[in-house]
């Protein structure tokens, strides 16, 4: 009973599989590049920020 529903479930996922539209190489390099850049970006921002807070913190104290 148990080995037909891993069956069935492996056979479901591979018909799935064949149904899902996969990026093509240009789409994938163009989205990793942005999150490359954005993942930069906002670390930068955050840094900034943290920065700024520590020396307001430090005038405070």
């Amino acid at each position: 009973m148990k080995f037909e529903k891993i069956t069935r479930f492996f056979r479901d996922v591979r018909s799935e599989m064949k149904c899902v539209s996969w990026p093509t190489k240009t789409d994938l390099k163009e989205g990793t590049l942005v999150v490359i850049i954005m993942s930069a970006i906002v670390a930068i921002f955050l840094s900034l920020v943290d920065f700024g807070f520590t020396k307001i913190v430090e005038l405070i104290f």
